[in-house]
């Protein structure tokens, strides 16, 4: 089955904004990992998009943007995804995230009640990746 995933590592955090109880996420780019079934051939890609939770709060301080993300967690009910996030991807009930970034202690950690990945344009290809 064909698969993509935004790779939380190495994507850059252009801007969190809070608006009421809306934290948004603005990922230019976030790098994308896609997978081919039957390959074991990944390409990489880039492409903007916001992560938008909704009847959220946020936990300190965020770190200054624009930031590159060192990785972390994404969650949405029961499951939790580390340094990635599937493509698409949407829910109600319990979000969250933890993200780490480079060259800051500082954590981006956020509580909500839905989170929305809004992706824009299309994807723009970078490389291949071949395993070793």
């Amino acid at each position: 089955m064909d698969s993509s995933t935004i790779e939380l590592p190495g994507s850059t955090i252009e801007s969190i904004r809070v608006e009421g109880d809306t934290v948004t996420v603005r990922f230019s780019p976030a790098m994308i990992i896609k997978t081919l079934s039957g390959s074991v051939e990944r390409t990489r890609w880039r492409q903007s998009g916001e992560l938008v939770f909704t009847e959220a709060t946020l936990e300190g301080e965020p770190p200054e943007t624009p930031v590159v993300c060192a990785g972390g967690d994404v969650g949405q009910s029961v499951y939790t995804y580390r340094d990635m996030i599937p493509l698409p991807f949407e829910g109600r009930g319990r979000a969250n995230c933890d993200l780490r970034f480079e060259g800051t202690d500082r954590r981006l950690q956020v509580v909500g009640e839905a989170v929305k990945l809004n992706m824009e344009d299309r994807p723009y290809y970078i490389e291949h990746i071949r395993p070793a």
